[in-house]
């Protein structure tokens, strides 16, 4: 089994936020927050990097600094569909074989869990790849906010080296599956085989991914195969001004 060969990275990023409105552009420790994330995916060193901006001043942001960006429409209705069109612009020889994307408001993402997230992929039979944590707050069991992917892993906690991979079976709001045992926090960081984008973006809304608001759900009924990496923490999802606050924290200099 092998990875593919010329994966790119692929971070959609946009400016409309009800609670936390310009988001990419704010300031943490006097750099925008989509760089934060542009530099943790260039730090994984899979291969290029490229920020999928609805909006010319972030673009503006990834240019200032050497990165590369590309504008895309600003109505998309997912980070999903952003990807697909920055990925039709920058590749249209159709030369990079997967598709790594990172959301944009992830500025303290390691490094190791993109590359965790690509690793699901050395196997052929999988169509896309994840991540997920072990849910060690007992509140977050029953937290709908935190999505679990229910996956049947046969060992416990990532150890930063090897990550246990499993297929996933679901994912869900509710706390699942029932029984002894631990919880699965899944993580948003997605890499597609580029075939299997390409179909995902085709396919209509499904009725599980309308009921839990799950865009994942709908390449899971239409029969495509999403593996689950286990790696050790959670990134946080920067939202509101307070979880900026912690951003700015967790990233401040030594």
């Amino acid at each position: 089994m092998a990875l593919p060969i010329n994966p790119v990275v692929l971070i959609p990023a946009r400016l409309a936020s009800t609670r936390l409105p310009n988001k990419p552009l704010a300031d943490i420790h006097g750099e925008p927050m989509i760089v934060h994330v542009w530099r943790r995916a260039m730090e994984a060193e899979i291969g290029r990097v490229v920020v999928a901006a609805a909006e010319a001043d972030i673009a503006d942001a990834i240019i200032a600094v050497g990165g590369e960006a590309v504008l895309t429409r600003p109505d998309h209705a997912s980070g999903s569909d952003r990807i697909f069109e920055a990925l039709s612009t920058i590749d249209p020889g159709r030369e990079h074989d997967a598709i790594v994307n990172i959301q944009g408001d992830l500025p303290t993402v390691e490094a190791a869990a993109i590359r965790a997230a690509f690793a699901p992929l050395a196997n052929p039979d999988v169509d896309i790849a994840t991540i997920a944590a072990e849910i060690t707050e007992p509140a977050e069991r029953t937290n709908p906010n935190v999505v679990k992917a229910v996956a049947g892993f046969t060992s416990g906690g990532g150890d930063g080296a090897a990550h246990p991979i499993a297929r996933a079976l679901y994912f869900t709001r509710a706390s699942a599956p029932s029984g002894d045992g631990p919880l699965y926090h899944h993580i948003g960081l997605y890499a597609y085989r580029r075939a299997a984008l390409e179909r995902f973006v085709e396919i209509a809304p499904s009725p599980l991914e309308q009921r839990e608001k799950l865009e994942q759900l709908r390449a899971l009924e239409a029969g495509m195969r999403i593996d689950v990496a286990l790696v050790d923490t959670v990134p946080l999802g920067v939202d509101t001004p307070v979880e900026l606050a912690r951003a700015r924290k967790m990233l401040a200099p030594d």
